[in-house]
């Protein structure tokens, strides 16, 4: 027989023995644990002198996180659905929370967990472009309880949450802990998860806190008191030098929260008390996959869809502008082909990135139209062009003119403001959310530019609180044309692919989705 022949058939049968090897190597598990408002440093890994979050740090400084990640704008849907399709809000086009009929992607994470034989689950929050039913198995939970209230615990807890503490409550939350939403989430994510022994599987365990109301059980009511934790690095007297929308949001709250400033501290504490009841519950569960046999095999995102003031300014919530505070969010990667990392990783993520990095973790491709880059070679410990990840892009605003207060639209009539019911007021409304603002970060700098050409530059090094203002200072007119540049070179890229050409065109992307490449090769 000739020799090549018998080397070619040696090949096939090698093939033959390979191919089953390969259809049986198990895909990764994926959970992503999400909290809601969460903002990024206040937690040990970043220096915050108390213990609010010591299980994610500890999980961070074993695996790998970022300081520098981003949402893509500071409002739950357009952020959600940012992270399930990778495309920022100006190509989802769901730039507020009641956008979601105008969703327009090709393909999001959840076809492709299926594409992949991936059974899914959500537990918790939804607000995003997705719908329960679309999900193997669900549970949803609010901001006001369960959604589907099975027995009394769950409606009395309900009740007070929707009627006592609809948007904040001063004393200890007369329910145990045990009934608050993350304990009962972590429950029955568990019980789901340890049943999926024959099928890799994708979940979504999604915390409604610590966004409002701020109301929180003992013992972790306790736990903040507040006189001691440590003061804000700004106030109310700050606002003047952070524009009218800050300052239109602080009249709105002042209306709906008349004892605001005296509140503040206290409503700080149940912020707190929130993040460590809900870091303890991630523990649990990450805990829990351990004693199942299941934590080896599965890729832990924890990250949050944006962040809150928390008295940051002299305000509560969310609402105006692009400040630290509500742009940057909490990432880490654990568990699965993870390469640890205890120092911060040296780039800028946006939580856009989310979805790509999982298409590559799991043999997928990267769906077209998607805009964000796998974080995948980095996380595992192999090389990426560093220029890649050298900033990050923020928008916000929903267009338009900038809405005033000189106008006749008033918060109640618009519906940020419902009278005689204390804390309830909407932050995300006509005046703060007009207009159009973009934001850069670049190394320890800032650029926010508005669509009337009004401009801020920070150092953020010595100016954490983005207080002193330096754009169109001579001084730095370089820096300030750098991160100009920067921002436009963003914009450029950010915009829609989709639809891709037609007929004779190629359209041209890196597996990756990487823009810039690394010159080492």
């Amino acid at each position: 027989m000739n020799t090549k022949v018998l080397v070619s058939i040696s090949a096939i049968s090698s093939m033959v023995n390979v191919i089953p090897m390969l259809a049986q190597t198990p895909k990764p598990n994926v959970v992503i644990i999400m909290t809601d408002q969460q903002r990024a440093d206040l937690c040990g890994r970043e220096g915050f002198p108390m213990a609010v979050t010591p299980f994610a740090d500890s999980l961070a400084l074993s695996n790998v996180w970022f300081d520098k990640a981003y949402t893509v704008a500071p409002a739950s849907m357009p952020a959600r659905c940012s992270m399930f399709t990778g495309r920022y809000p100006t190509a989802t086009h769901v730039r507020t929370n009641h956008n979601t009929l105008d969703m327009y992607y090709k393909k999001d994470m959840l076809e492709v967990f299926k594409e992949q034989g991936y059974k899914t689950a959500l537990v918790g929050k939804n607000h995003a472009h997705v719908k329960g039913k679309d999900f193997d198995y669900c549970e949803e939970y609010f901001h006001w309880g369960k959604n589907q209230r099975d027995t009394q615990e769950d409606k009395d807890f309900a009740f007070f949450l929707n009627n006592k503490a609809r948007g904040q409550y001063l004393e200890a939350t007369p329910f145990p802990a045990e009934a608050q939403n993350p304990v009962k989430m972590v429950t029955k994510a568990l019980a789901w998860a340890e049943q999926q022994k024959d099928s890799a599987f994708f979940m979504w365990v999604s915390m409604p806190e610590p966004h409002n109301p701020y109301q929180i059980s003992e013992p972790y009511f306790s736990m903040f008191s507040p006189e001691k934790i440590p003061a804000t690095l700004t106030s109310r007297n700050d606002l003047s030098k952070k524009g009218n929308k800050y300052e239109i949001l602080a009249e709105l709250e002042d209306t709906a929260c008349p004892n605001l400033a005296k509140d503040l501290p206290r409503l700080r504490g149940n912020y707190l008390g929130m993040l460590r009841l809900i870091d303890d519950q991630t523990k649990r569960l990450i805990e829990g996959f351990k004693a199942a046999g299941l934590y080896e095999n599965t890729i832990f995102v924890i990250l949050s869809d944006h962040g809150d003031y928390c008295g940051e300014y002299g305000l509560i919530r969310k609402g105006a502008g692009v400040p630290e505070c509500l742009t940057r969010i909490p990432m880490i990667w654990a568990g699965y082909n993870i390469h640890p990392q205890k120092s911060p990783m040296d780039a800028h993520v946006s939580i856009a990135d989310v979805f790509p990095t999982i298409c590559t973790a799991i043999g997928a491709d990267i769906p077209l139209g998607v805009q964000g880059r796998s974080l995948w070679p980095m996380l595992t410990g192999k090389s990426y062009p560093k220029k890649e990840f050298s900033s990050v892009i923020v928008q916000q605003g929903f267009g338009g003119e900038d809405f005033t207060r000189d106008e006749p639209l008033t918060f109640a009539k618009e519906g940020a403001l419902q009278p005689n019911k204390i804390a309830h007021f909407d932050e995300l409304n006509t005046w703060t959310q007009s207009g159009t603002e973009r934001m850069v970060r670049k190394d320890d700098w800032k650029l926010v530019l508005d669509n009337y050409g009004r401009g801020e530059l920070y150092n953020l090094k010595a100016d954490p609180s983005e207080i002193n203002n330096l754009y169109n200072k001579k001084k730095y007119a370089s820096k300030q044309m750098e991160l100009l540049e920067e921002l436009m070179t963003w914009e450029l890229r950010v915009q829609d692919p989709l639809p891709v050409p037609r007929n004779r065109y190629h359209f041209k992307r890196n597996p990756y989705n990487y823009h810039f490449e690394d010159k080492k090769k």
